[in-house]
């Protein structure tokens, strides 16, 4: 049987570091979102007035996604919903947090209800969430290592 983590167990994990401008060309290619804003420096910044292009907000969520898959398993999220607080720049280093809220057992084994943090490198909050999962696997330590 699988035991659910601790109330209160947080899962830390460096996202991306320094986030690239190919990067954001890619996400822009792989998701069909080509929203000048994030691609187009003369648009972002002439037209648009902002210093920059950004991150694609579901960019930043996909990070996510992928940290959950990472610590739950393929196909264990049952609901996964967040909030952009703030744009995501390039250069920016990316720290995902997944906080144990909740628990419970559900008819195909243990759920945990999850809050989710992404948090740059200067401890700015730009996206908050939570999510809904099971639980079927051995969990890591509250850090995991690597990173991109």
């Amino acid at each position: 049987m699988t035991e659910l983590p601790a109330l209160g167990t947080t899962y830390q994990h460096r996202l991306v570091t320094e986030l690239g401008r190919q990067a954001l060309v890619q996400y822009a290619g792989a998701s069909g979102d080509f929203n000048p804003l994030h691609t187009d420096e003369q648009y972002a910044t002439a037209v648009a007035g902002y210093p920059t292009v950004f991150a694609h907000g579901m960019l930043t969520m996909g990070l996510m996604g992928t940290l959950l898959a990472r610590l739950f398993g393929d196909g264990a999220l049952l609901t996964f919903t967040g909030r952009f607080a703030t744009q995501v720049w390039p250069g920016d280093s990316l720290d995902g947090r997944v906080t144990v809220i909740g628990h419970e057992q559900g008819a195909d084994g243990p759920l945990a209800s999850l809050e989710l943090l992404v948090v740059r490198q200067d401890g700015t909050t730009v996206y908050t969430g939570t999510a809904r999962t099971r639980v079927s696997c051995a969990l890591p330590s509250t850090t995991i290592d690597g990173g991109t």
